[in-house]
């Protein structure tokens, strides 16, 4: 009798357990892609400031640059949980580009900001859930 409640109280903790797991599992996937919607988000919204400031970077390069220094922010927290191969291109691409408008910055040079906001844009898509 002994034997059949503890075969009962294991099957019962493997079918829990069974349960469990893929709610968890999904669960951490749910919060990678709300995590990576709000990071694509602020990286949009640090693009477009980025558009704004670059008609005066020449004369004032303190706007791009805070708007480069949020999107690399925001980059650094997205690239560490990167595991997908779309979510990594947009990341380098993004990357690349803020870079590239950096170097303008500090060159004295307008940047170009379409890679910039093109690959926001790509990342904003590959991070939209559906």
């Amino acid at each position: 009798m002994a034997s059949s409640r503890r075969r009962t109280a294991a099957i019962t903790t493997l079918a829990a357990a069974a349960l469990v797991l893929p709610l968890t599992a999904g669960c951490g996937a749910v919060e990678q892609a709300l995590s990576c919607a709000q990071t694509a988000a602020t990286i949009t919204e640090a693009a477009a400031d980025l558009q704004q400031a670059a008609s005066d970077a020449t004369e004032n390069p303190a706007e791009a640059t805070a708007a480069l220094d949020r999107i690399d922010k925001s980059l650094d927290t997205l690239g560490d949980s990167t595991g997908d191969a779309d979510l990594g291109k947009a990341v380098d691409d993004l990357d690349k580009g803020v870079q590239d408008a950096r170097d303008a910055i500090n060159e004295g040079r307008p940047p170009e900001v379409g890679p910039v906001t093109d690959a926001a844009g790509e990342l904003a898509k590959v991070c939209s859930p559906g």
